[in-house]
């Protein structure tokens, strides 16, 4: 009976211990995903059938699959589950994705799901710029660029306003500038009375269906309601990293926040149709239909422009610039385009009484050697007729 007793007490003594190297792994592996950390176990992660990586798994229904290939996405950056707000349910994820893409099943391409606000290097001649490359996601990096720049220039406590402010920005301020556009931008969106931001948390609150495709972040989205702007810019600086740090998925949190903040039901009215998505598909690229037109003439001479079907910034630094005319007879003028090729502001002077552009009667104006850049032409939609000098810098087409 002993001999007996031992041969059965030692697989259990065995499997005691395997079930106890279990639970440590699951501790860990709960650790390592509140952090936005994430255990190498491709079987494992295909096995279950993890968004962008393999096919479906046991536990997830079969259904219509994202046409664009997967990708190796950085796993979000997390915010504590004792941080409040309220979570996002199924019907607000399903609004959501119709409104955005016409349907519950397209999910963003890689080339969302890793962009984020990303800065130059500190004190260099573009710190004040983001990178916002080629892709679908320009626009919404440009526009902030603009907001930034505005902040940059304007409205923060600075005693001289000029482009050498922009320059010499540290660390800190380029995170305080984008803090302050981002919650200027919402505060506008939900019509100056209240802004909602969307940080992502460690629990999941939608779970797989058959009526929507997970993509593993919105699924966390965390909704935040403010009805004063200084809490909104105070909650976003404190939190800034989830929208500039890499994997943070920063600019599709903030164009959540952005529909949220306005709501999805004033967003589809304005797109004037209810058959129209905010984002379509084009090519493999996903490109934004709402970018709000902006009046020749603003307050202050800050500009989001679309030149030759990319977005970019114009802008002055003379904040009296639009309100006497005085001093728009011969005035400067900055540029940037948001590309990584582009390695200094470059620097336009606008004559608006010198006249020697204009080409002779006689030639062809459709001559090649006759192509104006499209940015000065742009510019003579609001000062007509006047000459642009690019100082040294070769023009942009």
């Amino acid at each position: 009976m002993g001999d007996r007793e031992a041969e059965h007490t030692v697989p259990q003594t065995e499997l005691e211990q395997i079930a106890s190297k279990i639970s440590d792994l699951n501790k860990w592996r709960e650790i390592f995903s509140f952090h936005g950390l994430e255990i190498s176990n491709t079987t494992h992660q295909r096995g279950q059938g993890s968004a962008g990586d393999g096919a479906p798994g046991a536990g997830e229904p079969a259904g219509p699959r994202p046409s664009h290939p997967p990708c190796a996405v950085p796993r979000p950056l997390l915010v504590p589950p004792d941080t409040g707000g309220q979570p996002i349910s199924l019907e607000m994820a399903m609004s959501l994705r119709k409104l955005l893409f016409g349907n519950v099943f397209h999910v963003f391409t890689c080339e969302w799901t890793k962009a984020y606000f990303r800065f130059r290097e500190p004190y260099s001649d573009l710190a004040y710029a983001l990178e916002a490359g080629k892709g679908g996601t320009r626009t919404i990096l440009m526009a902030v660029q603009a907001h930034i720049i505005k902040y940059l220039l304007f409205v923060r406590n600075t005693e001289y306003t000029h482009l050498e402010r922009l320059c010499g920005i540290s660390r800190q301020e380029q995170g305080e500038a984008l803090a302050a556009a981002l919650a200027d931008t919402l505060w506008a969106a939900g019509g100056g009375g209240r802004a909602v931001v969307c940080l992502v948390t460690a629990a999941v609150h939608v779970m797989p269906s058959r009526d929507y495709t997970t993509d593993n972040f919105t699924e966390r989205i965390q909704l935040f309601e403010f009805s004063e702007k200084a809490a909104t810019l105070e909650f976003i600086f404190d939190h800034i990293n989830c929208f500039k740090g890499e994997g943070s998925h920063g600019v599709i949190l903030f164009l959540y926040s952005l529909i949220f903040s306005r709501t999805l039901a004033r967003v589809q009215e304005d797109l004037d149709c209810a058959a129209t998505p905010l984002l379509k598909f084009s090519f493999g690229n996903i490109t934004c239909t709402q970018v709000c037109p902006r009046l020749r003439t603003p307050r202050l001479p800050v500009w989001l422009c679309g030149i030759s079907g990319r977005h970019s910034v114009l802008f002055g630094t003379d904040s009296l610039l639009l309100s006497d005319w005085k001093r728009e007879r011969v005035f400067h003028l900055y540029f940037y385009n948001g590309q990584q090729e582009q390695t200094t502001t470059a620097h336009l002077t606008i004559d608006t009484h010198s006249h020697h552009w204009e080409e002779d009667q006689s030639e062809d104006p459709s001559g090649p050697e006759k192509r104006r850049p499209s940015v000065e032409m742009a510019i003579r939609t609001k000062w007509a007729g006047a000459t642009v000098s690019w100082n040294g810098t070769d023009p942009f087409f």
